[in-house]
């Protein structure tokens, strides 16, 4: 273990978090087969060793401090790209069922390649728009929790991911700093798709520059109209907003 590895760690404690050196490797494994697919196919713009474990690991595992995860049962991420929130947060919670939805076959590809290569079990990685996953009994109105980290604009990205959510779950909507006009446009969005919004949670990752960060908390509280979501691309040309 090196000094990024034992920092990752110390700031991870101060969270209450304990990571196991199985879990230290299952990161650091992420780590090169990050870097090592990304050279062929563009997965993220951050390769530097310790700025991944900070903007991509501690980030992704951001939501734990806020969300009581041995509670959650089944999660879902949308529009997933290398796998952030739900790997970090699949490796530090293994008891947890994590659907994956993709549109990007090749980072389907990848996500396969990467459970496979840390030894994850019970993780589902499925091709395809949101909008039409949504519609299958198998995932509509299904998860304890469902996340999205830099997807969309909140008023669109609503209509993404709370179909879903179980009623009396939760969707996490990870933001940077620059979030209060997204969240003012996307009331009627909530009302329409039965979300309310519950609260932000905001933090500064550890070492980083730029690096403040907020989580809108929204809570569903009765299923998915039928008529939801629209169909495919609607919901981002054309998001639900009065």
């Amino acid at each position: 273990m090196d000094l990024i590895q034992t920092r990752f760690r110390e700031q991870l404690a101060m969270k209450n978090i304990e990571l196991s050196e199985h879990q230290l490797s299952q990161f650091e494994t992420y780590f090169h087969e990050l870097v090592t697919w990304n050279e062929k196919m563009n997965l993220t713009g951050i390769t530097d060793r310790e700025e991944v474990y900070v903007k991509h690991f501690y980030d992704s595992l951001s939501v734990s401090f806020f969300v009581s995860m041995r509670d959650v049962m089944q999660m879902s991420d949308i529009g997933s790209g290398a796998g952030f929130p739900s790997i970090p947060l699949k490796i530090m919670f293994p008891h947890m069922k994590v659907t994956i939805v993709d549109s990007l076959n090749k980072r389907i590809q990848f996500l396969n390649h990467l459970t496979a290569a840390l030894g994850l079990s019970d993780v589902s990685c499925v091709h395809g728009r949101a909008e039409d996953i949504a519609r299958l009994p198998e995932h509509r109105d299904r998860y304890d929790l469902v996340t999205a980290r830099a997807v969309a604009k909140l008023a669109g990205l609503n209509e993404l991911c709370l179909p879903f959510v179980k009623v009396n779950g939760t969707f996490v909507a990870m933001k940077g700093s620059d979030f209060q006009q997204e969240l003012d446009d996307s009331s009627y969005s909530l009302n329409e798709l039965r979300g309310k919004y519950i609260y932000t949670r905001s933090l500064e990752l550890p070492d980083a520059e730029h690096s403040s960060r907020n989580l809108l908390f929204i809570r569903k509280f009765a299923p998915t109209p039928k008529s939801y979501p629209r169909k495919a691309g609607t919901p981002l040309k054309t998001p639900l907003i009065k």
